[in-house]
């Protein structure tokens, strides 16, 4: 691509909004996204922290076009590079990305485009950096910026440092006059210092967005009944995808199978597959042909489908930093979503033993260590406190929350019931842990409470104590939940270690003597998938409004039927280009198309994310089905 030069009468705006209109087919910025993009386009370092969906890819992709120079994105995946490269090229922008997979062919045919000045953006990971020469490389060309994805990785305060993102300062000795701009969407104000710090950003912009996604209902739930609780929620989302996260991969395997044996089409994914079975699942959920994914962190970074309506922690995160950043891949698209954590005291004790563990392995610095285990209490923090899921979550990355109900998450719902005689069921619980001694875990508790007379009840005479059986009426998930309960209120107490046994704290007195009252929640069998969203329905009721003035009454149930067949229509133009519907474009572009129902190619280029490249590509195939099902 030639460079652009700018014209006395072209302002810099001017400018941005051709590059934003004819590349990316969008008529208006996000907040934040200006500022950002000036301080590319005109040579400033910066920080720009934007919430997962807030558009700060846009940051650093459209700078380039205005500047005419390259800009180099350091990106920690592949699978991320090439989600966004895909997108890209179908946009018909000049990127590429350098990584270990790339042919002899195909690097000699990269360096080629660079040193002939015809790319824009190149992608690479950290670790390639600073192998093989490739710095010295890179100072041949005109490098016009350095833009850092995933910024937050540099920091040891962060919840996904890695030491390979420490060595990015070594950068500003060779390329002093080259500005940066670091990006994250998952950064505390501590942690944001500290990526100021470690990159040597001079004299920084930072513009911080909003964190508080308004468009997620956030549930943090006791997890009692998983398999069940994860099966409800997702069919709360019918025809949706739908990720659900484990901590460990045995976990992933054992609930996959158990929803799949509820004909729910889930599939396993984590780090212990093999590389062509784990290539299998996430290439079948990019391309809609799969629902859900059940997986372990290592999956959702370079997943960009902007239709996941749903996503699953089936157990507690390590941090706040990564629940918000797994929580952000659901309604990439604006569109209502759901976010549910099903929790358990256990969780807390399994990623301590994680982490102590992982780093005696791998030498690991104490205060690194020290680092992860205060996030860990934070997200502990986050899921015992009966406080708005949307205000904490915003003041946790230091911003003020306006509203005192947000209206989308447990606690302002009121999604939990307070369960009938509590106190006494505490006290039960609690005299059970004393009579047997304050010796064993909380499966042989939960036996003595519900009658099992196995092996070890027995011949401990723990089927003679008065605790026995007094709880026989409730599952073994119930009660495990207000074992749970008891023990994130402070009266029970579990050790760590690799059997831990419950003991009562010196509190639980008080519960006994019933000088305090104990309290216990289940949540409510019946709860609503977006409760108090209505970006949908707004988009239907446009679509009704239309309609409703040349007197057709079926408005609603067509502008639905429409944007299913659209679908329909995206899948069949994604398939024929071997790549990603989500890639062609996403659910709130189909339903602006649906609602509008463009006749001609001008009137299509105004719907949101159509440029002029995807109509050329696709426009003719959108109109005719609008067109055909018009006639239908």
């Amino acid at each position: 691509m030639p460079r652009r030069a700018q014209g006395p009468n072209e302002s810099v705006d001017a400018s941005i909004a051709k590059a934003l209109v004819g590349t990316f087919g969008l008529t208006s910025l996000r907040p934040l996204q200006r500022e950002a993009m000036l301080a590319g386009v005109e040579g400033r370092d910066a920080l720009v922290v934007l919430p997962t969906g807030g558009g700060k890819s846009l940051c650093y992709q459209l700078p380039p076009l205005v500047t005419g120079k390259l800009t180099v994105v350091v990106s920690p995946l592949i699978a991320l590079m090439k989600d966004q490269l895909d997108g890209l090229r179908l946009l018909g922008y000049p990127a590429a990305a350098a990584h270990g997979n790339l042919t002899p062919a195909e690097k000699r045919q990269l360096w080629r485009e660079l040193q002939g000045d015809s790319l824009r953006l190149l992608f690479v990971a950290p670790e390639r950096l600073f192998l093989d020469g490739f710095v010295a490389q890179l100072t041949s060309l005109d490098v016009g910026a350095f833009a850092i994805d995933e910024a937050h990785c540099i920091s040891q305060w962060g919840h996904d440092f890695r030491p390979d993102y420490r060595r990015l300062a070594d950068l500003r000795a060779v390329f002093p006059n080259v500005p940066f701009q670091a990006f994250t969407a998952t950064a505390t104000p501590r942690v944001r210092e500290d990526i100021v710090q470690q990159l040597r950003l001079h004299e920084p912009e930072v513009h911080v967005g909003t964190f508080d996604r308004p468009n997620l209902t956030y549930r943090v739930l006791p997890r009692v009944e998983l398999v069940d609780q994860v099966a409800e929620a997702i069919e709360r989302h019918p025809d949706a995808a739908a990720i659900v996260y484990c901590i460990s991969r045995k976990d992933t395997e054992a609930l996959a199978e158990s929803l799949r044996k509820r004909r729910i089409d889930a599939r396993a994914y984590h780090a212990g597959l093999d590389a062509k079975e784990r290539t299998q699942v996430s290439e079948r959920f990019r391309d809609e042909r799969l629902r859900v994914v059940v997986a372990t962190v290592a999956f959702g970074m370079g997943i960009d489908r902007g239709d996941v309506r749903l996503v699953v922690h089936a157990a507690l995160p390590k941090s706040v930093e990564g629940y918000q950043q797994e929580t952000g891949r659901a309604g990439r698209d604006g569109l209502p979503s759901e976010c549910l954590l099903l929790y358990s005291a256990a969780d807390a004790a399994k990623w301590r033993q994680i982490m102590e563990r992982s780093a005696a392995e791998s030498g690991v610095a104490p205060d690194v260590l020290q680092a992860q285990l205060a996030l860990l209490f934070e997200m502990q923090r986050f899921a015992n406190r009966p406080q708005c899921r949307h205000s904490m979550l915003s003041r946790y990355f230091g911003q003020d929350y306006p509203h005192d109900d947000c209206g989308a998450c447990d606690v302002c719902l009121e999604e939990l019931e307070s369960v009938p005689a509590a106190h006494v069921i505490a006290q039960k619980i609690l005299s059970a842990v004393v009579r047997t001694g304050q010796r064993y875990g909380m499966r042989h508790v939960l036996d003595v409470l519900r009658g099992s007379r196995t092996q070890n009840v027995v011949d401990r005479g723990h089927d003679a104590i008065p605790t026995f059986g007094l709880l026989k009426d409730f599952s073994a998930s119930t009660l495990a939940s207000f074992v749970d309960q008891l023990i994130d209120a402070g009266d029970l107490v579990r050790t760590d270690g690799e059997y831990p046994i419950l003991q009562l704290a010196p509190v639980a007195r008080e519960v006994l003597s019933s000088e305090r009252q104990a309290v216990l929640v289940l949540p409510k069998r019946a709860l609503e998938a977006a409760p108090q969203r209505t970006r949908r329905k707004k988009g239907r009721a446009t679509a009704a409004a239309a309609v409703a003035v040349r007197g057709d009454d079926s408005t609603a149930e067509m502008s639905q039927e429409l944007f299913d067949h659209l679908r329909a229509v995206r899948r069949e133009l994604a398939h024929s280009i071997g790549m990603p519907p989500y890639i062609v474009c996403n659910d709130a572009t189909l339903e602006e198309m649906a609602a509008a129902r463009p006749k001609t190619t001008a009137q299509l280029l105004d719907v949101k994310g159509m440029g002029h490249k995807k109509v050329e590509s696709f426009g003719a195939r959108f109109l005719a089905a609008i067109a055909e099902f018009g006639s239908a």
